[in-house]
């Protein structure tokens, strides 16, 4: 099994889970749990990456604590959480060390990190192959400070459209295809990053109309966000199933793709 990745969570029903299927539950009891002295390390892991990179914007994101199975329907509990917080949490060099003092205060290796949850998809065009990209985090609640949203203002169901919808975006703007070519998201489950010590992303199944030469011809003009990726992938649906056996692409794939093609597996494989 690949190292950079884990599953957290994998929809027992092979057609995933639709939007009306899914529920947030929102607490500011889900935030990231506060240890002493590492504000002050994120501020300053902050203010190095905006000296290097004068154009970063600290939006919030929803923090992923948990989610639960019941039934044939899932409830994510969410909090907030922010880029800087990421930054200065799952991506920094002290992250493992997080992981280890939050297992043993709390039983939780996640609980002093920002764990924003991200989302991918596994794109399967009208010829039946999948999209990938390479790349060059997404937001879920978007370009807003952290401070001014609070959780008991958000609708709960608008908060898990707004989770589905996000996907939709990131195809449209990095892919450059329109949404009227893309079907309704359906969730496959749950995967980790362990290059980002254990990020959550949602990963969902979105059938496109389009071929896999109109595909290319929409990229190739460019989206909105075609900078963060330097090309485009093709892969049959067959060769996908094999895809982490047999290596090759594989070892290309950035981990939040690993981890939608492992589930897409796992749930829909044999369908």
């Amino acid at each position: 099994m690949d190292p950079e990745i884990s599953i957290m969570l994998q929809c027992p029903s092979p057609k995933g889970l639709a939007e009306t299927e899914v529920r947030a539950e929102l607490s500011p009891a889900y935030d990231r749990r506060q240890l002493p002295g590492v504000q002050a390390w994120i501020d300053a892991v902050w203010e190095a990456r905006c000296r290097h990179s004068p154009w970063l914007f600290n939006g919030s994101k929803f923090r992923l604590h948990s989610a639960q199975l019941d039934g044939g329907s899932l409830t994510f509990r969410l909090g907030l959480t922010c880029y800087k917080d990421f930054l200065g949490t799952n991506r920094a060099g002290m992250a493992r060390h997080l992981q280890q003092q939050g297992r043993q205060d709390f039983g939780d290796s996640q609980a002093y990190l920002a764990e924003p949850l991200g989302v991918g998809a596994m794109v399967h065009t009208a010829d039946d192959c999948f999209v990938f990209l390479r790349r060059s985090l997404k937001a879920v609640v978007g370009d807003v400070p952290e401070e001014s949203i609070r959780l008991q203002d958000l609708p709960r169901q608008m908060v898990v459209k707004e989770i589905f919808n996000s996907i939709l975006r990131e195809i449209r703007d990095e892919v450059n295809l329109p949404l009227p070519t893309l079907s309704q998201p359906v969730l496959l489950g749950i995967a980790r990053n362990q290059t980002s010590a254990g990020r959550a992303s949602a990963e969902f199944y979105v059938r496109c109309s389009l071929t896999l030469e109109q595909v290319k011809q929409r990229y190739e003009i460019g989206g909105p966000e075609a900078q963060e990726s330097t090309g485009i992938i093709f892969i049959k649906r067959e060769d996908v199933l094999t895809l982490e056996q047999t290596g090759g692409i594989w070892r290309e794939l950035c981990p939040s793709a690993k981890g939608a093609v492992r589930l897409y597996t796992l749930v829909q494989g044999g369908g």
